[in-house]
């Protein structure tokens, strides 16, 4: 998997590169995190990216060209032809929700081009016309795109081969086919009793099946379908 995040802060992606599963991917060839500031590529004076937006109203726009530019100094073809050989993602609140089989998903490309908003967005033709895909992380607004690449990055490179340090802890987390969409059950470790709270007889009984038919029935539902139990 090759990562390009093009944005105006390249620098913050700096410590993800020192996370450990990220590390992991990285040695083993299966990941690549190359980022693209886009005021190197702008073809406006003084490293400029944005302009107001026709009609008026508050805040800027990142403009058209200044995204294609980009990908074209990166690429080597025309803009609107980069997604016809790899996915291109807009990070925006208007996007599809990144739920974890997107994760999953998106784990199979080969390439996951990731474009950083900032100020009020991108101008729409960067959206018709030069990127493939929308994500949204959830209905809420950041300051920029960056952070949601982040989540993106982080969800889809733990899934990637020998990222994590057992890969059988993907097999039954939050959101699996072995929960069926649900969250996984409560977790506990030493000491048995602190500060008068105990933990769980049944994980202390040594009985496996009492322990397993704890955990399913204290495993969450899927998002939306109600809590947990008590």
């Amino acid at each position: 998997m090759r990562f390009h995040v093009f944005t105006l802060f390249p620098s913050w992606f700096d410590w993800m590169r020192a996370a450990r599963h990220v590390v992991n991917a990285s040695e083993s060839d299966e990941l690549q995190l190359l980022c693209h500031d886009l005021r190197t590529h702008t073809p406006l004076r003084a490293g400029h990216v944005d302009d107001a937006p026709y009609g008026g109203g508050p805040g800027m726009v990142i403009r058209v060209d200044v995204v294609a530019a980009a990908l074209e100094g990166v690429f080597g073809v025309p803009a609107e032809r980069v997604r016809e050989t790899r996915r291109v993602c807009v990070l925006t609140p208007r996007g599809r929700q990144l739920f974890d089989a997107v994760a999953g998903e998106f784990a199979g490309e080969d390439e996951l081009v990731l474009l950083c908003g900032r100020y009020e967005g991108f101008d729409e033709r960067v959206h018709d016309h030069l990127a493939s895909d929308a994500i949204s992380i959830g209905p809420y607004v950041l300051a920029g795109g960056e952070v949601a690449a982040m989540v993106v990055i982080d969800a889809v490179t733990r899934r990637l081969p020998g990222a994590l340090g057992n890969a059988a802890s993907l097999d039954r987390e939050s959101f699996s086919e072995a929960l069926a969409g649900g969250t996984e059950h409560p977790h506990y470790t030493r000491p048995a009793e602190f500060r008068g709270w105990a933990v769980p007889e049944v994980l202390l009984s040594g009985d496996h099946g009492a322990v397993e038919r704890w955990r399913v029935a204290h495993a969450g539902p899927p998002p939306g379908r109600g809590e947990p139990p008590a």
